[in-house]
């Protein structure tokens, strides 16, 4: 539900496969469809989930994923509570879509700026999970 709400207006994602996106992310493959913009459609793709454990204080979660075009899609996301009831969020990338890589790189900068405002609305709204 978080990936919908932070997505929209910019990319949405449909589950193939599995049917349905988990309450919590699980570590396995999910294939997706995606839309840019919720409209046009731009292909199929895993998202290959892992959870690392936590280190020092730190939490993880991991999207490995690929696609038929990006053949490597290497998303960490490291979590780190900052001791005063909020948390530090951190996203780390590493693509490799061929010749398609600065473009698919610009792509993956928009919409995590995108993501990210809409992260920043949704705990400024006083979101809890």
């Amino acid at each position: 539900a978080a990936l919908l709400h932070v997505s929209k207006g910019m990319m949405s994602f449909t589950p193939i496969d599995p049917p349905h996106f988990p309450e919590l992310w699980e570590e396995r493959k999910y294939l997706v469809s995606m839309k840019f913009a919720g409209a046009l459609p731009i292909g199929t793709q895993i998202i290959g989930i892992e959870i690392p454990p936590p280190s020092d204080g730190r939490y993880f979660v991991r999207d490995n994923g690929y696609s038929d075009t990006i053949k490597k899609w290497d998303h960490m996301i490291t979590i780190e509570p900052t001791g005063d009831g909020r948390s530090a969020y951190e996203d780390r990338l590493d693509i490799d879509a061929g010749w398609r890589t600065p473009f698919v790189a610009a792509f993956a900068k928009a919409f995590y700026a995108h993501r990210q405002r809409n992260w920043k609305k949704l705990v400024d709204s006083g979101f809890v999970y």
